[in-house]
């Protein structure tokens, strides 16, 4: 190959390479616009007594969120609850048994059910467990979250399990290990950094949306920690709040909206390190 042709190969590859630059922080933009206005007019709103009050009466300046941190917090440990082992023991099942009539159904029925808009689910969930019970509760949001997070554990379990080499169960099958223990003892823990961050970008998944609990947790803007009652949750808070004519309630909708997208960023970040930290290299 003649220097010419390297030179012209060369000079290709970085235009390629810059023009894949160029498009991908093009992508990133609009991302980072948004961002940088959530942080402008939700840091304002920020103090301890926004963190620590509850909403007060309409007319009244102040008045915080913390009975939506609280609501959300429940919702989240309701759906996780639910949604964890169901997911894991699925996900297990279908990297285990491949080409099974039973695994292909339930494959495709959780790439079904992850594709239903949320909407839907709050509906479903509204008309099998509110009408019902007859009243809203913190459970029948939690249910709905978790049939929203369930796809999305059951999938990176099973694909982080089929990464795992085969010889590290067919070794511990060999020295004499029962199935059901070779799975517990060696294939989960080889797998471990890849289920926790299907679990956490799960959780990171369901902890903003609002549809659902519509129709589910309802709301409450009272401190509410029974989980038979409604209760409130930060995307509750911002869509009501955004919705209404007062710029107190406005401020209180954009800190809440700072506070949730906070939180979400530590989940994505949190499920990033703990896939490089627990990596397990094999």
């Amino acid at each position: 190959m003649t220097d010419h042709k390297i030179g012209m190969r060369t000079v290709k590859n970085r235009i390629f390479l810059g023009t894949v630059v160029t498009l991908s922080m093009l992508t990133m933009l609009p991302l980072i616009l948004i961002l940088l206005y959530i942080v402008r007019m939700g840091i304002a709103a920020i103090n301890w007594e926004f963190l620590t009050e509850v909403s007060v009466a309409l007319g009244q300046e102040g008045g915080g969120v913390s009975h939506a941190i609280v609501g959300s917090l429940i919702l989240i440990a309701i759906a996780s609850i639910l949604a964890i082992p169901v997911g894991v023991i699925s996900g297990i099942f279908l990297a285990e048994i491949k080409k099974s009539k039973i695994a292909s159904i339930a494959r495709l029925c959780l790439e079904i059910l992850q594709s239903i808009p949320s909407i839907v689910i709050g509906i479903f969930v509204y008309i099998w467990i509110v009408k019902p019970l007859g009243y809203f509760s913190a459970v029948s949001g939690g249910i709905a979250l978790g049939i929203m997070m369930l796809p999305v554990v059951s999938k990176s379990t099973e694909e982080t399990l089929k990464l795992i080499p085969y010889h590290l169960k067919e070794a511990s099958m060999a020295l004499g290990v029962p199935y059901w223990k070779t799975i517990v003892k060696v294939v989960l823990p080889a797998g471990l950094s890849g289920i926790l961050t299907g679990i956490i970008i799960g959780i990171a998944r369901i902890a903003g949306e609002t549809a659902p609990l519509l129709f589910t947790a309802f709301g409450n803007e009272y401190m509410e920690t029974s989980i038979f009652k409604p209760v409130s949750a930060l995307p509750l808070v911002i869509y009501n709040y955004a919705l209404s004519p007062y710029e107190s309630w406005h401020s209180i909708a954009w800190g809440a909206s700072f506070v949730l997208v906070s939180i979400v960023l530590i989940l994505n970040l949190s499920s990033k390190l703990i896939s490089r930290k627990w990596k397990v290299k094999l």
